[in-house]
């Protein structure tokens, strides 16, 4: 059972969360691209320093500027601390006097750089030829770990590794070759060869390869999750397992022996399903992990267990709960574990005894990530919500003494007209509850009626939640004078395990049904004209785009991001292990089946004008599931418009394309809803 904590709340900070009432100008793509952000949150063991990056964006260029900037504990002296502008990974030495930190210079791959808290030059640590990332300081202070890819035959000779990549970059011969089930992932090839390894180096640059010979992928995306042991004999990481032909990625948690030897020793061997974030207890005597059960299903909630390094047994401490845990960090002594976690369309901060017991809910606001422990009681975190980016704040451990501690984009947004943010819920599929935000267009009046833009999220095991969204922020989508409603459909994350699972096999019948019900809902309101409604969504919620195109006729316009249109298609994603399970069948067994829930098969129904937008570089839904279903609305002579981006993936990342795609969406609901 959840047992919230109290929270002593000021009024004025909660205010705070929502819309500024000052605003003069309406936001546009570039008054987003104008804010900073912030990120990379680290204190210092002593409990008085806050590092943090800032980066901004060049419109003009497209780069990325990021600094590291230092402030107190209370946010007081706020300083920029680096100058580059290509620096990230900040982290203190134990000592609290050093902050090392990866940056790139002269045109070259991150390296790793260490400099004086109090004042000094930064000293350039390592100076490889592959990209350092990932930094983290022994215990003991003289020296550091971080992680590289490399060329797994270099064996420990740098020279070579640049024969080797010379070799690759220079051959005329540009076939690449692989028997593997898995062979690219997201927006890149893994048939190159290369592979990620943890090393170490002392201060004076002299590296070490912590596990020669290894051939296993970490974290595909993101950061590798590793933790150094307190006595710095050990590295636990988690890493693939899985052989070639990678019929899945399974991580399980490896333990690596500092010294180079490469001796090392999997944990995990049990569990045929991931096993992640190894952390170690303060004093050493435990590993907490998070373990995953199931093979074909991404979403499966991850639980924690606390492993005993001396006599290796294990215990699930949150088998009972139905929460995915992340993120968790060890109190400074080590009796209580901190986490974050997506629950009812927000990601809360709780904590849960080290040895198990109740959940205790800490903050719940918006979206909060990446907490650290703030001296001996206090927590520091990133906090956002829909109408505010990220900024940072300290709270006690007891859930009281809530502060913001940055205002970094405050001036910006205290310029800008944001419309009101609701949360409702409304009866959907078969009569289950079925959470909604709706987001209102400046100066809404409910007197009136406005056009209705339906936003349906991707995954389809995710949410919309309570964040302030760069790639599909929904009062960019309000601001022209629509009112936008964001269901969190069956199948959507942060509503229990069940919630999450009830749509496999039938992938479109439950989310379809909620989003016409989220559109009854909203009609009955009054406020809403039911011949202007558009319907939006990328990656799975363009697949339900297209299962509406087939399905209704209610939507004047369909606008249809990276969207999957021919479930058979799919089996060409750079993930397809848990396709079957997903999809209640394949094209070698229960086809049918699979078939039933595939919008291909009622492109006879399209009418509805539907824009269609991909990037060539989306290895997870591969361009041709957009090309296909622009293909098809061209054959039958229907209204679609193509956006198509050569250099991106999955996401619109790059600026000034992003721009691009707001003003394209934009356009598009102009012209059929207006």
């Amino acid at each position: 059972m959840l047992r919230k904590s109290i929270l002593l709340i000021l009024i004025s900070a909660v205010a705070g969360f929502s819309s500024v009432a000052s605003a003069q100008e309406p936001i546009t793509a570039e008054s987003m691209w104008e804010m900073e952000r912030v990120g990379n949150v680290t204190p210092s063991p002593d409990g008085t320093l806050i590092a943090f990056t800032r980066t901004s964006y060049n419109l003009d260029t497209d780069a990325a500027h990021t600094t590291i900037h230092l402030m107190n504990a209370d946010g007081l002296d706020q300083r920029q601390f680096t100058q580059h502008g290509s620096e990230s990974n900040p982290v203190f030495s134990p000592d609290s006097r050093y902050l090392a930190f990866t940056s790139r210079r002269a045109g070259g791959p991150a390296q790793l750089y260490v400099i004086p808290v109090y004042g000094g030059e930064a000293k350039q640590i390592t100076d490889l030829p592959v990209a350092v990332s990932a930094p983290k300081w022994f215990p003991s202070g003289d020296k550091l770990a971080f992680s590289a890819t490399v060329h797994p035959d270099y064996e420990g000779d740098w020279d070579k590794h640049e024969e080797l990549i010379r070799s690759m970059r220079d051959t005329r011969v540009t076939a690449r070759v692989t028997e593997n089930r898995m062979y690219r992932h997201w927006d890149r090839w893994l048939t190159d060869g290369l592979y990620p390894r943890l090393f170490s180096t002392d201060l004076n640059g002299d590296v070490t390869d912590l596990m020669p010979d290894s051939r296993r992928h970490f974290a595909m995306m993101g950061a590798p999750s590793y933790d150094i042991s307190p006595d710095g004999s050990e590295i636990a990481v988690s890493a693939n397992s899985e052989p070639e032909p990678y019929e899945y990625l399974n991580y399980d948690i490896f333990l690596v022996n500092t010294d180079g030897s490469g001796v090392k020793e999997n944990i995990t061997t049990h569990n045929p399903a991931n096993d992640l974030n190894p952390v170690y207890s303060p004093d050493g005597r435990y590993i907490m992990y998070g373990k995953q059960t199931r093979t074909d299903f991404y979403a499966d909630n991850v639980r924690l267990v606390r492993y005993e390094r001396s006599t290796g047994n294990r215990e699930v401490l949150t088998e009972h709960i139905d929460m995915s845990f992340s993120n968790w960090i060890y109190s400074s002594n080590g009796r209580t574990i901190y986490f974050h976690a997506q629950d009812r369309a927000k990601t809360s901060l709780f904590s849960i005894p080290a040895g198990g017991g109740e959940v205790t809910e800490v903050f719940r606001a918006g979206t909060n990530g990446a907490p650290r422990v703030l001296g001996s009681n206090r927590l520091v975190f990133t906090h956002n919500n829909m109408s505010a980016p990220d900024e940072i704040y300290s709270i006690r451990t007891n859930g009281r003494d809530l502060q913001q501690l940055t205002r970094v984009n405050e001036d910006r947004l205290s310029n800008l007209a944001l419309g009101e943010v609701k949360n409702v819920t409304y009866q959907g599929a078969d009569g289950a509850d079925v959470q909604m935000f709706i987001v209102y267009p400046p100066d809404f009046d409910d007197s009136k009626e406005y056009p209705l833009v339906m936003m349906i999220h991707g995954g389809p095991h995710g949410i919309f939640g309570d964040q302030f969204h760069y790639r599909w922020n929904s009062h960019l989508f309000a601001e022209p004078g629509y009112v936008v409603a964001l269901p969190n459909f069956h199948g959507s994350s942060s509503f229990g395990q069940e919630f999450t699972e009830s749509i496999h096999g039938a992938h479109a019948d439950k989310p379809f049904r909620d989003v016409m019900k989220a559109a009854d809902f909203m009609i009955e309101r009054g406020y809403v004209d039911e011949n202007r409604m558009a319907a939006a969504g990328g990656s799975y919620g363009g697949y339900l785009v297209s299962w509406i195109a087939g399905h209704t006729n209610r939507f004047a316009a369909l606008v249809n991001h990276a969207g999957v249109y021919n479930i058979m298609g799919q089996f060409a994603s750079d993930v397809t292990a848990h396709r079957v399970a997903a999809y209640s069948g394949a094209p070698w067994d229960g086809l049918e089946s699979m078939l039933e829930w595939n919008p291909a098969m009622f492109a006879e129904n399209f009418e509805t004008p539907m824009l269609v937008i991909h990037g060539e570089q989306d290895f997870r839904v591969p361009v041709l599931q957009g090309l296909e279903v622009y293909g098809v609305y061209k054959g039958k002579g229907l209204d679609a418009r193509l956006v198509y981006y050569p250099d991106e993936n999955h996401w619109i990342l790059r600026p000034n394309n992003s721009i691009f795609w707001y003003k394209e969406l934009h356009d598009w609901f102009e012209r059929y809803l207006k």
